[in-house]
């Protein structure tokens, strides 16, 4: 089986749980690496932080140019118009990963899925349609545009769901994020929706509360 290349960072100690974390679009898996020593996790702690590449194809957005992507953005705006076929290939390369870790002794409810951007709204698919229970799911300065088709997956109803926006968001702009927090409560679930002072990026502010999450969820 052919998986996605990734940049892995393992733990200083035998890992028991895995982070799956994906970029946003045009950059790479190494994007969020740099994050980790502002994390602040305890030294000890038993993660290995999997950090994806996306394939590379055309963006019509930006002129049809080759860049790194999780799927093609055809219109810009609060309605965005996108390849849903792609995101959903993204999303079961995912989910790859996930049955990856699992052969690997992760047990599927210490797997956390996170994401930025594009990053996340593939994040969204893949985790909320998972059929085996995760640990969480992270969502960053996105939107959720399958949450009219996606088929729940009942046992992930309890996910630990974390939304985290920036206020002057000018890409993923904020009501996008918001009605992603609404629509996931209408489906039964209990999302934590957090706002920052920035724009499409993350914050020192945010990373602190990202590493609480990841020691609460992870009880590290």
């Amino acid at each position: 089986m052919t998986y996605l290349s990734c940049v892995e960072v393992e733990p200083s100690v035998e890992a028991t749980a895995s982070v799956i974390w994906l970029h946003g679009l045009g950059s790479n898996g190494h994007d969020f690496e740099a994050i980790l020593p502002e994390l602040k996790l305890p030294k000890s702690a038993p993660v290995r932080f999997i950090f994806p590449h996306s394939p590379s194809m055309p963006v019509t957005v930006n002129g049809g140019m080759v860049m790194p992507a999780w799927y093609d953005i055809i219109e810009m705006g609060a309605g965005r118009k996108l390849n849903t076929d792609q995101l959903l290939e993204s999303a079961n390369e995912v989910v790859k990963l996930i049955q990856r870790e699992q052969q690997r002794g992760i047990p599927s409810e210490r797997i956390v899925l996170a994401g930025f951007s594009q990053g996340g709204a593939v994040a969204y698919q893949a985790a909320l349609s998972f059929p085996e229970k995760l640990a969480g799911l992270l969502a960053l300065s996105t939107y959720f545009p399958t949450e009219d088709t996606i088929q729940y997956s009942e046992v992930n109803k309890t996910l630990p769901i974390e939304i985290m926006h920036g206020r002057f968001d000018p890409v993923v702009f904020p009501p996008m994020g918001e009605e992603a927090h609404r629509c996931l409560e209408q489906a039964g679930f209990c999302p934590n929706w957090r706002t920052y002072a920035m724009d499409h990026s993350v914050c020192m502010e945010q990373i602190t509360d990202i590493s609480t999450w990841f020691k609460r969820i992870l009880k590290l």
